[in-house]
């Protein structure tokens, strides 16, 4: 008999109801049966079996999937619609910006070039920023090679291998930067280094900025050989010290070393030797940090590693490389800086880096920036002159910074008397010892650890132990005073008062010099500080910047917080720019953004480094220094006025450094070039902290309440004269090198044990 196989009815699709005792049509499944047997087959009697009924799902049963397949069928096909759109979109970017090309090229940004201008915070103009005069535009030629092959041994190892932009390089970075957890390494090439410095609009850095720099740096290279882009790049980038392109660099740090160089066929850069090149191309990421006349530690150290990789990419043998490394780097009076158009040059020579940091060196030289500074020119033009007309006359030099206690501000900044024949900026660049004026870093130390400034210490000389590590024997640090003359015993404040270095040299034993180093530079000192006993003193192996030290007695003046500001050009510096707009200032300009997007307009910004109440008690004890101690001739007599004397072992430097309820000001006096005794300058008596750089702080405070007239209305007139009798001058004390290898410390004779208060002095206790 042959098979037969029995199909389910169909049930009409647009029906929406069954028969009674039929399966569901939706819900309920059929068995197929083979020879009648099995459901849906013949039953015993020949009959037809209904197929049985399965129970129906329950009502949490999950829905078809066919509903999720259509989704993401829909969402293929948006994603694959969406990449052609954007590949198509950067295709057409790509296309678009090659006709910009040729306003990449030097000479049309040279054409093209609208000078920026600093004011002062009057609306004052104080300087056009423009390197046109002195930027020259070379040609291939007249750059030597070493100097192409030791950019692209620092800047771009594989610039001739990739198209403008190298994946390798930043597949390699991305992966630094996650084993570091921070940024370590970049991956931009000199082709988009050189795309980004010469577009104008990067102030702005949108995704479709980076973009359109990505696509002209992919036209370049299908437009502009290597040797082009690298020669273009040369003549745009900025090298610090005001110089700006190739040619104006070699003059400038290496003129000196080739005679008569700079003429058409003899271009300076057409000279320079391997060591002076790679010296240059090491400055490219950060020409104030590798600048030679700033930091020369560190701009060697950076030209070696620029060698170095001259040596593994083949362009130098290891021989070679190890030989030019051993070359001194050019010292400062032999680098030559491009003339400042400023009525102030050291300040604007110091704010010029800055505004390139935060904008660029095309922007900043050629964007037609209108730049507010902080600086009040009337009160830099008297304290110019003040500076000059204390010093000048015996010879000496002097460096002066005001900042303003509220926004961090520089308002005025000496550097200098003649930039054009010394423009090395004293005021930032100089570091110097700063003796008996480092002791409050020592003071805020002991406060914060809770000790009384009551705390009585004995006016001795004194052997001191002390331990270096890894040495097991302690070392000695012997101390004395001028004169052996001492004060038997002597509180904290009291020998603040009077600069007794017998009594610091123990107490700053007792907190430690780590601790007082940790104390200085949290409140704004920037420079290494060494740890030995002599450091207490002053004795640093490394000195430190009268910007620095206004900086860091700023932060006492408001009440223990570091005063920066959003324009700063690190976290926690002082601050020269106010605001950067699109117009001169009075007109409505429009803020104009900076590289990392940021407002274009200072926000002050404070951080609480020294508890406040400490900081009011050392001002407390620093202003006995002003009414009766070591610095009565800063005294205005117009409280509060405080701060503190400094001067070096053999009288090499002096310094005063304080503060009113506005400013403080720091004041170095000494020889610019060196460090020679002045012993017969003030009047025929040696130069300390309290005579000349005193009187200048004198000065300038008189001069800027002159010219603030809602301080001055509310004054009575001062008559300058202290309110007490001038003791004698602070005079050096020799201390013990304390394998410091650096000079002493200074004390102010203190007056005679038992001498009646009326002479100025204090009873011993």
């Amino acid at each position: 008999m042959p098979l037969r196989i029995r199909r389910p009815r169909r049930r009409s699709p647009d029906k929406g109801t069954h028969e009674a005792g039929s399966p569901r049509p939706d819900t309920r499944a059929r068995l197929p049966s083979v020879n009648g047997e099995g459901p849906g087959g013949k039953g015993p009697d020949g009959g037809e079996q209904p197929l049985p009924t399965l129970p129906a799902p329950p009502e949490s049963q999950p829905p078809s999937p066919r509903p999720k397949l259509k989704k993401l069928r829909f969402a293929l096909v948006f994603l694959g619609l969406s990449v052609l759109a954007f590949v198509s979109w950067v295709f057409g970017i790509m296309m678009a910006v090659a006709g910009d090309l040729p306003q990449l090229e030097s000479r049309a940004q040279f054409e093209n070039a609208e000078n920026s201008v600093v004011y002062d915070i009057n609306g004052e103009k104080i300087a056009t920023l423009t390197n046109n005069q002195g930027r020259i535009l070379v040609g291939s030629a007249d750059i030597a090679p070493v100097m192409k092959e030791a950019t692209v041994a620092i800047e771009d190892q594989r610039f001739y291998e990739h198209r403008g932009i190298d994946y390798e390089g930043i597949g390699r970075a991305v992966f630094q930067d996650v084993l570091h957890l921070g940024a370590t390494q970049g991956g931009s090439t000199i082709t988009q280094q050189f795309v980004k410095n010469a577009l104008r609009s990067q102030s702005s850095r949108t995704v479709f900025e980076k973009l359109r720099e990505a696509a002209l740096a992919y036209q370049l290279e299908r437009h502009w050989d290597k040797d082009k882009i690298l020669t273009e790049y040369l003549n745009e980038i900025y090298f610090g010290g005001g110089a700006y392109g190739i040619e104006a660099a070699a003059k400038t740090y290496f003129g000196w070393n080739h005679p008569g160089c700079g003429g058409v066929g003899e271009r300076c850069a057409s000279q320079l030797l391997p060591w002076e090149a790679a010296m240059l191309a090491g400055m490219i990421s950060n020409p104030s940090g590798f600048d030679p006349k700033i930091a020369p530690d560190a701009a060697t150290a950076r030209r070696n590693l620029v060698l170095q990789n001259m040596a593994d990419q083949g362009y130098l043998t290891q021989q070679e490389s190890e030989q030019y490394s051993r070359e001194e780097p050019p010292a400062a009076s032999q680098i030559k800086t491009p003339e400042e158009d400023s009525r102030a040059p050291y300040f604007t020579s110091w704010l010029r880096q800055q505004l390139v940091d935060k904008y660029g060196a095309g922007e900043a030289f050629g964007g037609g920036l209108d730049v507010i500074s902080t600086l009040d020119l009337s009160l830099q033009e008297e304290a110019q002159q003040i500076a000059y007309d204390r010093t000048a006359g015996v010879g000496l030099s002097s460096a002066v910074v005001v900042l303003d206690n509220v926004t961090g501000g520089v308002r005025a900044m000496v550097g200098g008397y003649d930039y054009r024949e010394q423009p090395f900026n004293l005021a930032t660049q100089g570091q110097r010892q700063p003796g008996s004026a480092f002791k409050p870093f020592t003071l805020v130390t002991a406060l914060e650890q809770g000790i009384s400034p009551d705390t009585v210490y004995s006016s001795q000389p004194k052997t001191l132990p002390f331990k270096v590590p890894g040495v097991k024997a302690p070392q000695q640090f012997e101390v004395h005073n001028y004169n052996d003359s001492y004060l038997g015993s002597a509180s904290i404040a009291t020998a603040t008062t009077y600069s007794d270095n017998s009594v610091y040299a123990e107490l700053g034993l007792n907190v430690g010099t780590e601790s007082i180093a940790k104390t200085a530079q949290a409140m704004g000192i920037e420079t290494p500080i060494s740890t030995n006993p002599a450091m207490i003193l002053g004795g640093l192996e490394q000195g430190v910047t009268p910007l620095n030290m206004a900086h860091a007695f700023q932060t006492l003046a408001h009440d223990g917080q570091r005063v920066s500001g959003t324009m700063a050009t690190s976290d926690g510096d002082p601050i020269g720019i106010q605001k950067v707009s699109d117009e001169p200032p009075g007109a409505g300009g429009d803020v104009i953004e900076t590289n990392n997007g940021d407002p274009g307009q200072d926000r002050v910004e404070t951080e609480q480094v020294v508890p406040a109440d400490v900081a009011a008690t050392a001002r407390s004890i620093l202003a006995t220094v002003v009414s009766q101690g070591t610095g009565t001739r800063a005294s205005t007599g117009d409280a509060p006025e405080w701060g503190k004397t400094g001067t070096t072992e053999n009288n090499g430097d002096a310094w005063f450094v304080g503060a009113t309820q506005d400013v403080t000001i720091a004041v170095w006096v000494g020889h610019a070039n060196s460090v020679k005794p002045m012993e017969t300058e003030f009047g025929g008596a040696p130069v300390d902290g309290g005579t000349i750089p005193a009187e200048i702080f004198h000065d300038i405070v008189l001069a800027y309440d002159q010219l603030s007239p809602n301080r001055a209305a509310d004054k009575e007139p001062s008559t300058g004269v202290p309110t007490t009798p001038p003791p004698t001058p602070e005079t050096p004390t020799p201390t013990a090198p304390a394998q410091s290898g650096t000079q002493g410390d200074t004390q102010q004779q203190p007056p005679p044990a038992g001498s009646p208060p009326s002479s100025g002095g204090v009873t011993p206790g």
